[in-house]
């Protein structure tokens, strides 16, 4: 697991692209899988479930951030204990694009141009100010950005001696880093956007003054803050080198052998010290632009101190040996963490009556389930249409069979202890244009799939097996990474359910690197549990996965033309939709691009299960709030007295 030295603020750059991840939910699927449990009724499933939840929601506080939170000021002051997984790679802001813990290292030395308020669904300043203009004569859009003038380059042990960050710092960064092709940086394809004629046209950026610049759009956009938001290096020490050796020697600026002191900082946070396989020191940046409502910089812990932990319980044990502030508890240590616990808050995220003198235990938060699932594909690349199963997962009828054959309340009982939700909804909550109406209709029901298999042309044969108009039996592998165990268990659930129709299904449990070759490469895949490694938070994300020609269009990917009407219809609305900045005129085509997916059922989601988070209680909890959409927020706490 890959622990950021604070869980991070939700700071979103350009609709890039999905990638595959074995488990979507990753460090969230904290509902502890059990061993497969007898088959149960959906009467005995749901008094399972809500025994279950209820008594581990009731030990744990629930307490989500909303859209009116507003944090108490808090006093500087302490040390926090946390840990990473492995080095980083680098001190380069380049090289930690491609590398996550460089990233999680260098997180608190920069910061972003704009964030994004996911409660209230809107864009908002965050080292600069925006404007947006739209000419739709011309068809085009700018977004001007104002940096703040408090905003500067400063180090550690020289923290006034202050360089100010100006509009050359992001221009050089924009055009001569992210717009160099020899850099390789991951941002270069979010500069070039396809126009109305299917030419491709790049988004520039001009210098104003100092102060200003302005990204130019060939294209209007429904997210251009989205597109243009970024955070960006030292201008007078990235090109300086680059200068001089071009993009070879900007990778070779800050690598882990340089001296921290050195490398300036314009976030929240001084790199100080650095010591390979033990840790790293940062220290509190007095000069950083981000105050809380008394003035104050609100990252209050004088120091963070991140060791490197590859073990996920040597971590959990320097947790309970109150060596580190706060810890994810993995799916098997959840219940021991839990009885553990000697929470300060109530359930409902009220302070106790009772004041607590003794501040070394934890307090535990749980919350709802979580904004990203893992889902069920079938092939339906041509490159198989010699084989049955190409004609069988072809049919929409009969995927939408397979939806009703999903028993997920089982699979939450059985592989999640009941902590978790069935997902019927194409976009999560998080997504501004979530709408609740907007839901899957084909839910568990056997009844429902048999009507669905009948009329697509299946019977089920005397001997019990199901068959096909062509009179083939109807048998298929289900593949899933080897190191998931859930998705074992949630396979086994499948595998049992479709039995009871006639449809042997038969598990095939595969590397991680090797299922993804089969998805991306060979094609030599049946059916498939997976996730994807992102969310749809905007709905414009993931342009590889949702259009016909993207890369990653699992079930079909790379279509030279969409190979069904509904596939052509999806890729019209999204080209449509993702010109569109109005709410109100966009919502009729996302709307239609929710259901269409919804019913067609390319991809069949599962579960969102909860998640949890234990904090030390030597942290005041005034401004600790944990959700499914921005996780723990850790930014604002400081020592208890």
């Amino acid at each position: 697991m890959n622990r950021s030295v604070f869980p991070a603020r939700l700071l979103f750059r350009a609709a890039t692209v999905f990638s595959f991840s074995a488990l979507s939910l990753g460090v969230l699927l904290t509902a502890a899988s059990c061993s497969r449990v007898p088959e149960m009724s959906l009467e005995e499933i749901e008094a399972a479930r809500a025994s279950s939840s209820s008594d581990l929601i009731s030990r744990t506080v629930h307490r989500p951030k909303t859209a009116d939170t507003v944090f108490a000021p808090g006093k500087p002051g302490g040390t926090w204990n946390t840990s990473i997984s492995s080095d980083p790679k680098s001190f380069n802001l380049l090289v930690a694009e491609a590398d996550g813990s460089t990233t999680s290292v260098l997180s608190y030395l920069t910061t972003y141009l704009a964030d994004y308020d996911i409660y209230n669904h809107e864009w908002k300043s965050g080292c600069a100010s925006f404007e947006i203009t739209i000419d739709e004569a011309a068809g085009t859009l700018d977004v001007t950005y104002t940096l703040r003038d408090d905003l500067y380059w400063s180090y550690y042990e020289d923290a006034y001696e202050r360089v100010p960050v100006t509009s050359d710092d992001v221009v050089f960064w924009y055009n001569d880093i992210q717009g160099d092709a020899a850099c390789a940086s991951s941002a270069w394809n979010s500069r070039f956007l396809e126009k109305a004629d299917g030419t491709v046209a790049e988004v520039t950026i001009e210098k104003i003054d100092d102060k200003r610049f302005v990204f130019h759009f060939p294209v209007i956009v429904a997210e251009p803050v989205l597109h243009s938001n970024m955070n960006f290096g030292p201008a007078f020490l990235y090109k300086k080198a680059k200068d001089a050796g071009g993009a070879e020697a900007v990778r070779k600026l800050f690598t882990v052998d340089t001296d921290p002191r050195t490398i300036p900082s314009c976030g929240p946070y001084f790199l100080a010290e650095y010591t390979p396989s033990q840790r790293l020191v940062y220290k509190r940046n007095p000069l950083y632009w981000q105050k809380d409502a008394a003035g104050e910089n609100h990252y209050y812990p004088e120091e963070i101190v991140a060791q490197i932990v590859g073990d996920n319980n040597t971590a959990y044990l320097l947790f309970t040996q109150h060596k580190l502030e706060s810890y994810v508890p993995s799916p098997e240590q959840l219940e021991s963490v839990i009885a553990g616990a000697d929470n300060l808050l109530s359930p409902d995220g009220t302070p106790l009556e009772s004041e607590k003198k003794d501040r070394s235990g934890y307090t535990v938060f749980n919350a709802d389930g979580g904004m990203s699932a893992s889902f069920w594909s079938f092939n339906q690349n041509p490159q198989n249409k010699d084989e049955p199963y190409y004609r069988w997962f072809t049919k929409k009828e009969f995927r939408q069979a397979m939806s009703c054959l999903l028993n997920r309340e089982r699979i939450i009982s059985q592989t999640y202890r009941g902590i978790g939700e069935p997902t019927y909804s194409f976009f999560p909550k998080i997504n501004r244009y979530y709408d609740e109406n907007i839901i899957l209709q084909y839910r568990y029901s056997h009844e429902h799939a048999r009507r669905l298999l009948a009329s697509a042309g299946f019977v089920k044969g005397s001997d019990g097996f199901l068959y096909d108009d062509g009179g083939n039996r109807v048998s298929f592998d289900i593949s899933y990474a080897g190191t998931a165990a859930i998705f074992s268990d949630v396979a086994q659930i499948i595998v049992d359910e479709c039995k009871k129709e006639g449809i042997t299904v038969t598990p095939r449990p595969t590397d991680f690197q090797k299922l993804v070759d089969e998805l991306t490469g060979t094609y030599e895949w049946q059916s498939v549990l997976i996730g994807f490694g992102g969310g749809n938070v905007f709905p414009t994300q993931g342009p590889n996965v949702w259009l016909s020609k993207g890369n990653m269009h699992l079930w079909y990917p790379l279509q030279e033309k969409p190979a069904t009407d509904w596939e052509a219809r999806v890729d019209e609305l999204y080209q449509t939709a993702k010109s569109i900045v109005d709410y109100e005129k966009a919502k009729p085509y996302w709307d239609e691009y929710q259901r269409i997916f919804l019913e067609q059922c390319p991809i069949i989601y599962l579960t969102r299960t909860r998640s949890f988070f234990a904090i030390s209680n030597r942290w005041d909890m005034t401004n600790m709030y944990f959700d499914n959409l921005e996780g723990a927020q850790t930014d604002y706490l400081y020592l208890a007295e």
